[in-house]
């Protein structure tokens, strides 16, 4: 069944009722049932169960439980390290020994730098880079909104920009399997490679946040953000502070998940499950924090699993919201809302804009949907047509699916990254989606002038 305007209607309501409320549950559950109702006749009772048993048929996803669950023991972890006096002892070492970084500059780069360090996955970014640089962010002054908006811009982009993850895997299969049907032709690595030149948004958004910390720029409703009070943990500060509590727990997060990608898959870490690579991490990770921990007694064996109960607690809005978020993106699915603004693309526009067009559909696809990946696969076929139609450099074509799918993502408040970064960087989602607009719309618009430009050089 078609559901034409309907099917974009409905994520839009989902996105002004968030924006308007600042209460993204309630959002996202008016905007299921509203999909609900239309997929079910408008019948209302009809809408009211299936809401719910949509809720519990998500959970036969594995992939969906294994994200729920390691972002709640990410919470653990976090938890773990705080009350062991890790984090304190990083921050302290910090101050002592790297002068440069212990200012609101250097904490802003921190989370900048580990940003650009670890491209494995966009959610383990946010997390890591939130976990080390929140303390440090809070000490000086630094607020919550602008390090979720440093995490956020630093997580996808990047990703998408060093495709060596589940990203390239993605986007990899997707061009083979347009150069298999013969819509287009060339060699799949080639092409990706060559696209990630052309990947304007992700390339102008890292530029742009380099620039907002070493100036400090704040705009919009930046302007208004308040730093939080930082509170230092009642553990005891050393007099020698060393990083490693801090640093090998985080060490092995990381380490975890591309030995995750490599054995999941028999070796090729190129198309390795992702969902699974994290979960196995993040056990993989509180199993080494208790053998490390507790024998040097930074924690008691009842504080870790106080902690660690306490941090799964903590995460518990966030899992309801990753939880009516991974709902919205099925019931959108369901009503077409991708495909019906594909559709609107017309027959009879010229080559030279198709890329902008391309980029302009595709952010708006992912700002409805939520979703880079989802967009990536619908977009990736339709513009490899279209430009192999119109003689149009494949690369470029793919670049432009990359960076709307990236821009879309990063400015929804239904983004599942959105809501991640701000939830592990602690404010309140429409605040991080309220100040980080303004500056994806200026790396948005300059991507749009690029995108014009070479489809003008095409």
């Amino acid at each position: 069944m078609e559901y034409g305007i309907i099917s974009v209607a409905i994520p839009l309501f989902t996105i002004i009722v968030a924006i308007w409320s600042k209460d993204v549950v309630i959002s996202l559950l008016g905007g299921a049932f509203f999909g609900f109702l239309a997929l079910n006749g408008y019948n209302p009772a009809l809408a009211f169960v299936a809401l719910f048993n949509g809720i519990i048929g998500l959970f036969s996803e594995g992939w969906i439980v294994k994200t729920i669950i390691f972002i709640m023991l990410v919470g653990s972890i976090m938890e773990i390290l705080n009350r062991s006096g890790a984090v304190d002892e990083f921050v302290n070492f910090l101050s002592q020994k790297a002068q440069k970084i212990d200012s609101p500059r250097g904490a802003m780069m921190l989370a900048y730098i580990i940003g650009l360090v670890i491209f494995i996955e966009s959610s383990i970014t946010v997390m890591v880079a939130s976990i080390v640089a929140k303390p440090l962010c809070d000490k000086n002054g630094v607020s919550r909104e602008k390090l979720a908006y440093i995490c956020d811009s630093t997580s996808a982009p990047v990703c998408s920009m060093l495709p060596l993850n589940g990203w390239g895997a993605l986007l990899l299969g997707l061009i083979t399997a347009s150069i298999a049907s013969g819509v287009t032709a060339g060699d799949p690595i080639k092409i990706l490679l060559q696209a990630l030149l052309f990947n304007f948004y992700a390339i102008f958004t890292i530029i742009i946040v380099f620039v907002v910390i070493y100036k400090d720029i704040n705009i919009g409703a930046m302007k208004n953000t308040i730093p939080k009070l930082y509170i230092p943990s009642n553990v005891q500060a050393k007099s020698n502070p060393k990083p490693w509590n801090m640093v090998l727990p985080l060490v092995v997060l990381i380490g975890a998940v591309p030995a995750g990608l490599y054995l999941t898959r028999d070796g090729n870490i190129f198309s390795g499950s992702g969902s699974t690579s994290v979960y196995y991490a993040v056990i993989v990770t509180l199993i080494f924090t208790y053998l490390y921990f507790v024998p040097k007694k930074l924690i008691t064996h009842k504080g870790y699993f106080e902690s660690l109960y306490k941090g799964l607690g903590d995460m518990i809005p966030i899992t309801v919201v990753m939880i009516l978020a991974f709902l919205i993106g099925k019931v959108i699915g369901d009503l077409g809302t991708a495909k019906y603004l594909a559709s609107m693309m017309g027959d009879t526009i010229s080559p030279t804009i198709i890329p902008l067009l391309i980029f302009l559909l595709s952010s708006l696809m992912a700002f409805a949907t939520g979703t880079s990946w989802g967009t990536f696969s619908i977009m990736m076929p339709i513009a490899l047509a279209l430009g192999g139609a119109m003689d149009i450099t494949p690369a470029l074509m793919v670049a432009t699916v990359i960076s709307g799918g990236v821009f879309g993502d990063h400015a929804s408040p239904i983004s599942d990254t959105t809501i991640i970064s701000s939830m592990a960087s602690g404010c309140e989602n429409i605040d991080h989606v309220n100040t980080q607009l303004p500056y994806a719309l200026i790396a948005a618009f300059f991507a749009a002038i690029a995108f014009l430009v070479a489809g003008f050089l095409n």
